[in-house]
């Protein structure tokens, strides 16, 4: 089992990694698998995208298991790791349920879970699954208010134009007294200055950073300037980015809304990785979540030695 507080002192940044969504179908057995070996090999978190079908003119649909029963079957099955959903949809939940669901799975994991936040944006499975596709902003607005309003401070009356929560109390309350940290995974103007005065972190996908720690100034830039239109000092909120990361045997990752991603990945020895990692801390990032090519166990593993390096720093 690897020393996780000899590492808090030394490591510069955090590392997570994506389980898969819909790269190949994962039964339970081997994502159970990989959960452990990403606890047991070190690795800081965990995380879980929320989609629920993809359509492809090429080739039959996919669609991966629904997330949040798995993020409850995380949190009983780990003990150390943070982990949570990258990011979770809003438009797909009543707002407050939602709330009730990330206190419970918070309460089951002893105080590990994040929340990650955003509106989504497959209109396929909203359509699909019968959720309403417009407003997708708006609505996020107002379910992003109830959500923080439960989980920071245990009630809310909220009566909008999409969402009525009247006199709703979250009891029990969880095992944090201001609920599990929240995050926005977005760089849209709106959402930022609808979270940003709440949120504890901040998160963009490789592809906005063009998967290099060179492309992180000119967003931090936008989330410093958004946080002070808001009010915000924005050394309060934490920054962290995906980082598509290619091991032995990748040939680029297939997700659900692109077959093979032009980004260039990042690749190399676990040395070499390990200081472009020490570069995104450099940047200001205080964690990636890695997004594996191949995502495998055998990848998780392969990827170890990047933690033993980052942990020499």
């Amino acid at each position: 089992m690897h020393d996780s507080t000899t590492s808090a002192r030394r490591r510069p940044l955090k590392v997570g990694i994506q389980l898969p969504e819909v790269e190949y179908e994962v039964r339970w057995p081997h994502q159970l698998d990989m959960i452990r070996a990403i606890e047991d090999l070190g690795f800081d978190s965990i995380w879980l995208g929320e989609h629920l079908l993809y359509r492809w003119a090429d080739r039959p649909p996919r669609g991966p298991w629904e997330a949040w029963t798995t993020l409850a079957a995380i949190a009983a099955v780990t003990t150390r790791v943070q982990f949570g959903p990258l990011v979770a949809c809003t438009n797909f939940h009543n707002p407050a349920m939602l709330a009730k669901q990330a206190a419970t799975i918070d309460e089951i994991s002893g105080g590990r879970f994040v929340l990650g936040l955003g509106a989504g944006w497959n209109e396929t499975e909203f359509r699909a699954y019968g959720f309403p596709f417009d407003h997708r902003i708006e609505r996020f607005e107002e379910a992003f208010t109830i959500i923080r309003s439960l989980l920071r401070d245990g009630a809310v009356d909220f009566d909008g134009r999409w969402y009525q929560v009247r006199d709703c109390e979250l009891l029990p309350r969880g095992p944090r007294p201001g609920g599990p940290p929240l995050l926005i995974g977005s760089k849209g103007p709106r959402m930022l200055r609808a979270t940003l005065p709440y949120v504890d972190s901040w998160n963009v996908w490789f592809r906005d950073t063009g998967n290099a720690p060179a492309g992180v100034p000119a967003l931090r830039e936008l989330v410093d300037d958004a946080c002070r239109a808001v009010g915000r000092d924005p050394s309060e909120v934490e920054r962290t980015v995906a980082v598509l990361v290619r091991t032995p045997g990748g040939t680029g990752r297939f997700q659900g809304d692109y077959m093979e991603d032009p980004t260039p990945p990042l690749d190399g020895s676990p040395a070499e990785i390990a200081d472009v990692l020490r570069r995104y801390a450099a940047e200001g990032i205080a964690e990636v979540q890695l997004v594996v090519d191949p995502i495998t166990l055998a990848s998780i593993r392969w990827l170890g030695p990047v933690l033993t390096d980052l942990d020499r720093s």
